[in-house]
């Protein structure tokens, strides 16, 4: 490799586009370790060598481009790596760790979110939204630089005020798992120097002491009730009054009867969905479930004739359709509102429900009601059983097996709806299940 000494003229004369076919090197005669390398093209560019003191591993620096750094700068730069080559330190490393101080809690949001591209489209809203709201005052500055007492503030603000002035613990303490999840994300993708974690003190640990212990919800919808609730449901479907507001009927009603998430119920496309004219072959499928577990669900034929019903409202590729942006129904609000005028519906009270009420409803039909064991329950609603004879031995993804437990808590919520009628109405009455 030649050697010359740098000085602007000299890089002028060499720096020209045909000069060579390949890139060609340029030390310096006066300062060791300092060079420029020229390009065919005639870019050319500062770079550094030397090695690491205590080590045989040699290292080549880029300083910059000629033009950006002018000859006595780059020098100086270059006098600068060798200092720290002298003292064992490697410039690159110190160079990663500066850049990953600057990355933002967006940024290592983002590169969580695109690990293995398998989160779930809800999973990753969620963490949007504490994201973008919770704590959108640190999105877009360096995730390092969260300290402690930023979080505690921020925890406190969200128990008294939330987002929209009420009171928010719950919500307040699932965007600190969201936070602690992503620090410590950082921590395992981003390193210092010298090999240590980026942020040693996660800022969420030293707030556990401050987080209160929820109880389990167990609300669901009074067995006695149940019957009113389905019957509502048919009325409300008589006098919706365009085809979303039909759709969230129908919902409501598949999760009764499937026990399914509202996500799941509201997402599920037609492509998941398999009628027969037997009933025990018609069922629907969940590729990607909140669990990771793919699994076929069998339908009853209630449920079927809900899915009949939506087959002839239109032909969009979700069953249960609406006009957001999404394109299938995510808010179930309106008609659970009407349920929650039935007086005592609720099992805490409570006067109101949500969807996941329903589900947990099922559950507790299934078990209280029609007697069926609480490990078929648990597979009809995608919980996998935790038992190794469960977990080992059980079919525990595909279950049209378990058709006739399905078809049970189906009838006995119509059963329980002709008794509602009845007394509504005076008769004294009542066809009994065979």
């Amino acid at each position: 490799m030649p050697k010359m000494k740098l000085t602007k003229s000299s890089i002028d004369r060499v720096a020209k586009p045909g000069l060579s076919k390949s890139d060609v090197l340029y030390w310096c005669s006066d300062s060791k370790g300092f060079g420029v390398r020229v390009t065919p093209t005639g870019l050319a560019k500062f770079i550094a060598q030397g090695r690491i003191r205590g080590t045989e591993k040699e290292v080549r620096l880029t300083i910059g481009s000629y033009g950006a750094w002018t000859v006595d700068d780059a020098r100086r730069r270059a006098e600068e790596y060798r200092h720290q080559l002298e003292d064992g330190k490697d410039p690159r490393e110190q160079w990663r760790q500066d850049e990953a101080e600057k990355v933002t809690l967006r940024q290592v949001a983002d590169l969580y979110m695109a690990r293995d591209g398998k989160m779930r489209d809800s999973t990753k809203g969620e963490m949007n939204r504490h994201i973008d709201k919770v704590f959108a005052a640190w999105k877009d500055k360096p995730i390092a630089s969260i300290r402690e007492q930023d979080v505690r503030k921020r925890h406190k603000e969200m128990c008294e005020n939330g987002l929209d002035g009420r009171p928010a613990p719950g919500q307040a303490q699932i965007s600190l798992v969201t936070l602690r999840t992503l620090v410590n994300f950082a921590n395992r993708r981003f390193k210092r120097s010298d090999g240590s974690l980026l942020i040693p003190n996660n800022p969420v640990h030293g707030m556990k002491d401050d987080w209160k212990e929820f109880e389990p919800r167990t609300r669901h919808v009074e067995l006695n009730k149940v019957g009113e609730v389905w019957n509502r449901l048919t009325e409300l479907r008589i006098v919706a009054r365009n085809a979303s507001a039909l759709a969230g009927v129908d919902l409501v009603r598949f999760l009764m009867l499937t026990g399914a998430r509202k996500s799941e119920g509201g997402s599920l496309r037609w492509e998941q969905v398999h009628l027969e004219d037997d009933p025990a072959q018609c069922w629907w499928h969940l590729p990607n479930p909140k669990n990771g577990n793919p699994v076929w669900l069998p339908l009853s034929t209630q449920a079927v004739a809900i899915l009949k019903q939506r087959q002839k409202a239109g032909n969009s590729e979700f069953v249960f359709p609406s006009n957001s942006k999404c394109g299938y129904i995510t808010d179930t609000r309106a008609p659970l509102e009407q349920l929650g005028k039935i007086e005592g519906i609720a099992s805490d009270g409570s006067g109101a429900v949500s969807p996941h009420d329903l589900r947990r409803t099922f559950v507790t039909t299934g078990f209280s009601a029609c007697g069926i064991d609480l490990f078929k329950l648990e597979l009809l609603t995608n919980h996998v059983p935790q038992g190794i004879t469960a977990r080992h031995y059980l079919q525990t993804s595909r279950l049209q097996y378990l058709h006739p437990e399905v078809q049970q808590v189906s009838d006995w919520i119509e059963q329980q709806a002709r008794i509602a009628h009845a007394k509504a109405t005076g008769a004294n009455v009542v066809p009994l299940r065979a």
